[in-house]
């Protein structure tokens, strides 16, 4: 699909983003694109016509301030507009870091709807339990961090088919983390400097598989779960850190249909970014252009009681981030 160009308003925070492009018949690279809608073709700009958005980020230090004189002098640049041009997920990650259970809200709500059969306690009383286990889980616990495949990532644009097998698909709207600076073992006062931006990411879920059956002491199974073709949609742009102001502190709205399912702002993470960053690069190196995952709020569709069918259309968002619009495609069953 082809951008459509939003409203007045601007495509994203800041004056500047990353994305990756295509005309028709041409292959896909990478770009400058404005806030007001303009194209500029990095391969000409950088002198090299195999450039990719990775390759951007890999000396993300320099790619910086070169990206931003570039923003700055565009008007003195050929470009094109970006309703020429479909959009493809941003940037090719060599690894996906997933967070789990991330959201206070939405663990809590958990947490009172799996209550014990025995438990027959007021629900404000089991909400107030759940809300102490998670400040005392924010306070001494660690992130849950898992690994995805990078082959599960599709465009911001692009329709998602629901596998066949899939029986429970569900919806999981996140904020990610795009690496620009190898980062292994640094501390959470040291992690956003090894941020180069950020984008959004819906983290599809087949809950009937989440879990094993076969042998339930394995536990989770995320990837029969989370990881078929085109279940990470992602973009539409990376926009640069130094354009956010403060990560912590965005809205994630996920709409299904046009009526609204999750609407929390990141300030409601257990974990915030920096410390999710920080644990993921304890046990492995976060390469330039590595994704980190930060986890979903409450309003996924096991909470609604409405999974997703062939015909929906999702469309997500976040503060200054863009919006990505998705239809909901079933795989032909013959």
């Amino acid at each position: 699909m082809f951008v459509k160009s939003e409203a007045a308003s601007a495509l994203f925070a800041g004056p500047f983003a990353l994305a990756t492009l295509s005309a028709q018949d041409e292959p896909a690279f990478p770009a400058l694109v404005t806030a007001d809608g303009r194209v500029l073709d990095l391969r000409a700009a950088f002198g090299d016509g195999n450039l990719t958005v990775r390759d951007v980020l890999v000396d993300w230090d320099s790619a910086a301030a070169r990206l931003k004189a570039l923003a700055e002098g565009i008007d003195g640049r050929e470009t094109r507009p970006l309703a020429r041009f479909r959009v493809h997920a941003p940037v090719e990650p060599r690894q996906v870091f997933q967070s789990g259970a991330n959201y206070r809200q939405h663990v809590i709500d958990l947490h009172v709807a799996h209550r014990a059969p025995d438990d027959d306690r007021p629900e404000e009383e089991r909400r107030a339990e759940a809300a102490e286990i998670m400040d005392r889980r924010a306070a001494e616990d660690l992130p849950y961090v898992f690994i995805g495949l990078p082959s599960a990532i599709t465009g911001p644009y692009d329709d998602v088919v629901l596998p066949a097998w899939a029986a429970q698909p569900d919806w999981e709207l996140e904020l990610a983390v795009v690496i620009g600076r190898p980062a292994y073992r640094v501390t959470a006062e040291e992690a956003l400097r090894h941020v180069a931006g950020y984008t959004i990411a819906n983290d599809l879920t087949d809950r009937a598989t989440v879990f094993r059956r076969d042998m339930p002491q394995i536990g989770t199974d995320w990837l029969r779960s989370k990881n078929a073709p085109g279940f990470t949609p992602l973009g539409p742009w990376i926009v640069p850190a130094g354009s956010v102001a403060d990560p912590g502190d965005l809205r994630v709205t996920l709409k299904l249909n046009g009526e609204t399912m999750q609407d929390e702002s990141t300030g409601d993470m257990i974990f915030d970014v920096a410390r999710v960053v920080s644990y993921a690069s304890q046990s492995a190196r976060l390469l330039p252009g590595d994704l980190v995952l930060t986890g979903s709020p409450a309003g996924n569709g096991m909470h609604w009681g409405r999974l997703l069918r062939d015909g929906d259309v999702l469309e997500g968002s976040v503060t200054g981030l863009g919006v990505q619009r998705t239809r909901c495609v079933a795989e032909d069953a013959s």
